[in-house]
């Protein structure tokens, strides 16, 4: 994070729900992975896309889902958060009329996201309390982390966003500013680059003033030691809320808007 005069970096411990582990019925992002989510906020009934199938799934079909992976547990949190599923602590809503909210055999919430029909494992596919709590923890660590540079560089807001790499490149930007994972920001200056890593790599071979200039800028760049910061934690507790428990998202409020989405945002 920066600008012309001054710019820092840092390392989030958001650990792996991102890539599908920790969550029931997470997966790496392969054929049958369920990689996009759309849930009606009336009806509570979902649509989906799964990785090797072209078209949405959005009646009883056998599609072949197996799981879900990163981009679809995205997804999928931030449509239940906008369909009233959950409220913005992360709690399933009681008393919703749908057979898609249930109580699994320990009692505890979940929703069925796919019914085993349209399943190759043949079993309801289904999101569970300790799953939204995964993301929120992951994603509560990654919006800490840009708070703190937000403090040390003295900004109140960002200009833009990018997401690099290949995951950067297949999540949703409009989930990824519903739940929360990085500051308020304009939606159409939140965008993918791809491998931008593997794009400095070629740069360094082809040129060697690159692989001076990136020296020089790996030495310019100051890493900060976000969980040494006293203030840490008191962020990190903050940012579990979808998309927080008190910064306003007013660009976020106005993308919802025009969804037509009731969730209260604060703006």
């Amino acid at each position: 994070m920066g600008n012309k005069e001054k710019v820092c970096s840092t390392s989030c411990a958001t650990g792996p729900a991102f890539e599908g582990a920790q969550i029931k019925f997470g997966m790496r992002a392969a054929p049958g992975a369920i990689e996009v989510v759309l849930i009606d906020p009336e009806t509570k009934e979902p649509k989906y896309k799964v990785i090797g199938k072209a078209d949405w799934h959005s009646h009883l079909e056998k599609i072949d889902a197996k799981g879900l992976c990163g981009s679809g547990i995205i997804d999928v949190v931030a449509e239940m958060f906008k369909a009233g599923i959950i409220d913005k602590s992360g709690r399933f809503a009681k008393d919703l009329n749908t057979p898609r909210v249930r109580n699994n055999v320990d009692g505890k919430p979940e929703y069925v996201l796919a019914w085993a029909e349209e399943t190759s494992i043949n079993m309801d596919i289904t999101v569970t309390q300790g799953d939204v709590r995964a993301l929120q923890l992951a994603k509560g660590a990654l919006y800490a982390g840009a708070k703190l540079m937000m403090k040390t560089l003295g900004i109140s807001k960002l200009d833009r966003v990018i997401l690099a790499g290949a995951f950067g490149s297949h999540i949703s930007r409009e989930a990824s500013l519903t739940l929360g994972m990085f500051p308020d920001c304009p939606i159409d200056m939140v965008y993918a680059v791809g491998n931008a890593a593997g794009d400095g790599a070629r740069m360094a071979l082809l040129n060697k003033g690159k692989r001076t200039e990136a020296d020089e800028r790996a030495r310019w760049v100051e890493f900060i030691e976000i969980a040494t910061d006293p203030t840490f934690e008191k962020e990190f507790m903050q940012a579990m809320h979808i998309p927080h428990m008190k910064d306003a998202f007013p660009n976020l409020k106005e993308m919802l808007g025009k969804t037509g989405s009731t969730v209260e945002i604060k703006g």
